[in-house]
């Protein structure tokens, strides 16, 4: 486990990481939208479950919990794109997948893994979606060119055979992710 052991709190979030080929695609969508600041193509991934602050101590039981989750591979397909909140007042853009239920029964362990070392979880439901960019501020203009499923065309199926516990650390660029330990599916 790659860990700075001088923090008492980490950040961290668990994630499937996305074949590098397929980063390069999703980078490849990108338009220039005033005030959208894209997430760097090295750091797309499709995010499980996210922690926040953790004590540094409750780490290594996370991952033995996270460990014991034995689940099959599988195969994602892209399916839509879209914001959060909403098209009309977009804070999030991101790209979505079509319904897999092995993946909601993986996010399901996973929860059920954090939940038993007393971390708490986030209210929101788990939403399968890759954020693509986020806007500071809200936009001047409408981001409907982006969100047309022509964009899709490119975009082939990916397979799942692992997902991350990563450190997320933020800086003045914005946040930095480190894989911690990773987890494999059979």
């Amino acid at each position: 486990m790659v860990l700075n052991r001088n923090l008492t709190v980490v950040r961290l979030f668990i994630a499937i990481d996305i074949p590098d080929e397929l980063k390069r695609t999703l980078g490849s969508l990108r338009v220039e939208i005033p005030g959208l600041r894209w997430v760097p193509t090295s750091q797309i991934h499709l995010t499980l479950a996210f922690l926040g602050d953790v004590e540094n101590a409750g780490v290594d039981q996370l991952a033995g919990e996270l460990s014991r989750i034995h689940s099959p591979a599988f195969k994602l397909r892209f399916a839509g794109t879209g914001c959060f909140p909403d098209r009309r007042r977009p804070r999030v853009v991101w790209i979505g997948l079509e319904p897999e239920p092995r993946l909601r029964v993986l996010a399901d362990k996973v929860r059920a893994a954090i939940l038993a070392c007393g971390i708490p979880l986030e209210t929101r439901p788990f939403s399968p979606h890759i954020t693509l960019a986020r806007f500071k501020a809200a936009p001047s203009c409408d981001c409907d060119d982006f969100l047309d499923p022509r964009f899709l065309l490119r975009l082939p199926p990916f397979s799942v055979r692992e997902f991350t516990l990563f450190q997320s650390r933020l800086d003045s660029h914005g946040a930095v992710h480190t894989p911690i330990k990773h987890f494999q599916l059979q």
